[in-house]
């Protein structure tokens, strides 16, 4: 694939079908939205839904980058789903409850046709397959390398999920200990496989927004790149900790203003601000001014005008 991968720190739910929750999505400052098609609409609203992401995708100019959770391929639904929003704008569509790579395929070459047929360039929509059963936890790399076009992908090892009901894990923050282990092996698989944009997910629990970070600030560490997120009072938070602050962004051009100097006096290493730089550490400073640089440096900005806390509240109460 030769389309650039639009880099997501942030991911919100949003069902399809609820062209109500449109403005508070794009105001929540998440890197992207996912349109849901699947478990948050109901079977009889899914032309409706389809209908919602073809609406978003028309004014897409602006706001968060527009992905779609299209049904599960065991569901028949794939032409349908496909054929209402393979269209400009589309950056992938998620693939649900995924359990063989024969099932990314058979998405990829349904792209495939679509793409041409919308006159979008070959390969631009790409594919998150999502790990939501025993079987795609065991078959992580093979599905992640099932197809170029797999850019995102990650398991929702949320409380009450489909994968907490089919492994039946429990959920005990701040340390998650029961999904860790679990969370870092499919990280590792979908390395391997050269997934760009890794991404984590979901905490639950509206309110209490210090186990969104703790979650969120766990997964960072182990090596995640983003996480998805199902309320928008969750999206700064999550931002914060997958983005690039102001002085990581400053650091990391310190750092190459020094290997700048220490090359042209022909070092291979250097002492700079107590720490020893080499080639390596060059190019994890390279790749975070790359990776950041579609935004600003992120600080924690209150959601709406108001704490996060307020606003999960405000935003519960309409709901």
């Amino acid at each position: 694939m030769n389309a650039p991968v639009a880099r997501l720190r942030s991911a919100l739910f949003v069902p399809a079908h609820r062209r109500d929750f449109q403005a508070r999505a794009v105001e929540s400052g998440a890197d992207a939205v996912i349109l849901d098609l699947e478990d948050s609409v109901p079977v009889d609203e899914r032309a409706a839904a389809r209908a919602g992401v073809t609406e978003w995708l028309a004014q897409s100019d602006v706001g968060p980058a527009v992905c779609v959770r299209i049904n599960a391929p065991v569901d028949d639904c794939l032409a349908d789903d496909l054929d209402a929003v393979v269209r400009p704008g589309l950056v992938a569509v998620m693939v649900p409850k995924v359990t063989s790579p024969r099932e990314v395929q058979r998405v990829a070459k349904a792209l495939d046709k679509r793409e041409k047929r919308a006159g979008l360039p070959s390969g631009s929509v790409r594919i998150w397959p999502s790990v939501e059963n025993a079987v795609a936890v065991r078959r992580a790399f093979k599905l992640a390398s099932a197809s170029p076009r797999v850019a995102y992908m990650g398991g929702a090892a949320a409380l009450n999920g489909d994968l907490g009901h089919a492994i039946g894990f429990g959920w005990t923050p701040p340390l998650f200990l029961e999904t860790l282990a679990l969370r870092s092996g499919i990280l590792v698989d979908m390395r391997a496989a050269g997934v760009q944009n890794p991404m984590t997910g979901v905490v639950t629990n509206l309110r209490d927004l210090d186990e969104v970070e703790a979650f969120a600030r766990q997964s960072r560490t182990i090596g995640y790149e983003g996480m998805m997120v199902i309320h928008p009072s969750h999206v700064a938070i999550v931002n914060e900790v997958f983005g690039a602050t102001s002085d990581d962004v400053a650091a990391a051009k310190r750092l190459l203003d020094a290997w700048d100097g220490a090359t042209r006096d022909g070092l291979g290493a250097v002492d700079h601000e107590g720490q020893m730089i080499d080639a390596a550490m060059v190019r994890v400073a390279r790749d975070l001014l790359a990776r950041h640089a579609h935004s600003a440096p992120t600080e924690r900005a209150p959601v709406g005008g108001v704490s996060p806390t307020a606003a999960s509240e405000a935003m519960q109460e309409e709901s």
